[in-house]
């Protein structure tokens, strides 16, 4: 008898993967958190070529390539598959960027988490969330050649996540207050990772390291313990801010802007350019929005606006064609 063929219970899925702000001042490399926009999108359905395949890629500018051992999304998805040893199940993907490079909004960690989630939930979700952390992370580092999980873990899992470890990706999801707001602004200039790490110093003085592990201890606890007060007092660096300020046009006059219209504290998103501010209730995270846009708009610079809250889903599904 010829075995009977079971029909996929998923055709084809696409999922929305969210922009992140890494960082989160005092917290280098070790704290981010999500937004609920900008982010990219991926799709993913079968097919009867084996083997991963990227078929479609829009918003990048002719910048991606379709070949998956050299694209984010690609990379991760086929580590994953590699894992499970199913290397030549067929399946195609269209990538859809909808965030800048070079942004400091995790562009890069977003599309190898949506990479990865979405090949996931079309063969039927053999790992959970948690576990895709590695191999989103495998793709992210094919773009940037570091490892570090501020982006890609609060993009994958939601809300904000400390990171004890990079190397051990041992991680926690810290509670968010109920009223906690982030205004992002996004000028329209890049700025390269590589650059941006580079112009750090290699040695850092013990004053200031002191310093900025009491401000990292500090917005934690302000943060689990509803504490806005505490929160305003430690979004701080003191570290990687005093050097990576330079690349952002006015960046003290748009600081000075968000903390005159009632901002808890400001800081640079991940490597830049995007620029955030922590916000308690929605109405001052839009006037600290507004605040932030009009120093850009002085200079002049063209800017995207993003208010929201803690993003608390990261990526998930968006559409899905089920077989019926």
């Amino acid at each position: 008898m010829r075995p009977v063929m079971i029909p996929e219970p998923i055709l084809e899925t696409r999922v929305f993967a969210p922009a992140t702000v890494a960082n989160v001042a005092c917290g280098y490399d070790v704290l981010g958190f999500a937004i609920d926009s900008p982010g990219d999108e991926v799709v993913v359905r079968h097919s009867n070529k084996p083997g991963l395949r990227i078929t479609t890629i829009t918003g990048d500018h002719g910048k991606l390539p379709k070949d998956p051992e050299k694209n984010t999304a690609g990379v991760a998805a086929l580590d994953f598959l590699r894992h499970l040893g199913m290397l030549d199940r067929g399946i195609e993907m269209e990538i859809h960027k909808k965030m800048p490079f070079g942004s400091g909004l995790g562009s890069s960690a977003a599309s190898s988490v949506a990479g990865v989630y979405a090949v996931n939930r079309l063969i039927g979700e053999p790992l959970t969330k948690k576990q895709l952390l590695p191999f989103a992370m495998a793709g992210e580092a094919s773009a940037d050649g570091a490892w570090h999980a501020d982006n890609v873990a609060p993009c994958l899992l939601g809300g904000i996540v400390f990171i004890r470890s990079n190397e051990e990706l041992d991680i926690a999801q810290i509670p968010v207050p109920k009223n906690l707001w982030a205004a992002v602004v996004h000028p329209d200039i890049e700025i390269l990772t590589k650059v941006a790490r580079e112009i750090l110093p290699q040695d850092i003085p013990l004053a200031n390291a002191t310093q900025q592990i009491g401000n990292l201890g500090g917005l934690l606890c302000g943060l689990i313990q509803e504490d806005y007060g505490l929160i305003s007092r430690s979004i701080h660096d003191v570290i990687a801010e005093p050097r990576r300020q330079k690349l952002i046009p006015e960046f003290y006059k748009a600081k000075r802007a968000a903390l005159s219209a009632g901002a808890l504290g400001f800081s640079i998103s991940g490597a830049g350019p995007s620029v955030f501010a922590l916000c308690e209730g929605e109405q001052s995270a839009r006037k600290v929005g507004d605040a932030i846009a009009k120093v850009f708009a002085d200079v002049p610079l063209s800017h995207q606006i993003h208010v929201s809250q803690i993003n608390p889903r990261g990526v998930h599904v968006i559409d899905e064609k089920i077989n019926a």
